[in-house]
Order: structure tokens, then sequence, then C-alpha cells
């Protein structure tokens, strides 16, 4: 068995896979040529008979195929068309009307008071008796003060409730709320 040598020595200063071997060529481009009109005709009748197989088949099958089908009553349409009738003429009416609308009552302070927070007796509520339920969780602390500076002088009443209790408040002084029900005014 005798290895075949190629016909020219590789460059020893290029590398091996860098050489190209003699016999490797490429094919050049074939033209693009316009097909032969009897092959275009061929090709577009063979398409047509498929078509024209496929819709047969498609519109075909059904209700004929076993035997029991009956001829579909015929549909018949009557239609009744008027004659035009005179256009009426066109009438433009514009009026207009200035509505000035009222102006909302202002709804003043309010007569209940939810959740945690400080309130300003105569702008955030209505002055008056309040009751609540009790506690929300564990804990319900009300506290009446003659100013919001948070002294421990300017507290008028407080209390911590375990179950309902009320309140009368009177305007200027604001009511502290935490962990109780809602407020309801009952006075």
């Amino acid at each position: 068995m005798s290895s075949a040598m190629p016909p020219y020595p590789p460059n020893p200063s290029t590398p091996q896979w860098a050489t190209q071997h003699p016999t490797a060529h490429f094919p050049a481009p074939q033209p693009q040529g316009k097909p032969s009109r009897r092959k275009a005709w061929i090709t577009h009748g063979a398409v047509g008979v498929v078509a024209l197989f496929l819709g047969t088949a498609a519109g075909g099958g059904g209700a004929e195929a076993d035997g029991n089908s009956a001829p579909a009553p015929a549909a018949t349409v009557t239609a009744t068309t008027k004659a035009a009738a005179a256009p009426a003429p066109t009438v433009t009416v514009t009026a207009t009307k200035t509505v000035t609308a009222k102006p909302p009552k202002p709804k003043g302070p309010a007569t209940s008071v939810a959740g945690d927070g400080e309130y300003l007796v105569g702008s955030d509520m209505k002055a008056g008796t309040y009751r609540t339920a009790g506690p929300d969780g564990s804990l319900c602390y009300w506290e009446r003060t003659k100013d919001s500076t948070g002294d421990f002088d300017s507290i008028i009443a407080n209390n911590n409730l375990q179950g309902s209790g009320r309140v009368t408040v009177r305007k200027g002084e604001v009511f502290k709320t935490t962990g109780c029900q809602k407020w309801a005014k009952v006075g």
C-alpha cells in the first residue's frame, strides 16, 4: 500500500490548511434563463388539475354519500321597494340657554370619626357626645386636649376603654383616638 503524494510539495512558509489543492475549483455559475413555455404550461396545468381534484373532493362528500338525503327546499325571497319620498326640508334651530349650577351646600364637620387620628372639634368633627363600641383590637385610647401641642398640660380628659364608651367634645378642642372602633355622634 503506497500513499499518494500530492503533486506539489507544500510550501514550508504557508500553513498546510491554507494551501489549495490544485484540482479543487468551483464550477462557474450558470446563467439563469427563462423556463421554456412548454414547462410553464405543464406546471400550470398540473396545479390546475390538483386544485380541481381537491375542490371536487371537498364539495362532493356529505349527505349524498349515505343515500338518506332529501332535496333542499327552495328559498323564495320577496322584495318590496317603495318609491323614493320627497326629502323633507332641512330646518336648523339653535337654542342657547345659560344655566348656573347651584353651589353645593357646605358639608360641615363630620358626625362620625373612624380610625386613628387627631380631629379638631368644629372643623373635622361636630361638637357633641360620641359613642364607640370599644376597642378595634386589644386597646382603645381616647384623649381630649385644649390644643394640638402634645404637651401633658394640654390634656383635658383621657381614658383606656375595655368595652363601649362615650365622650363629649366641645368646639375648639382636639380629639385623639387610637385603636377604637368608629365613633358616632349620639347627642
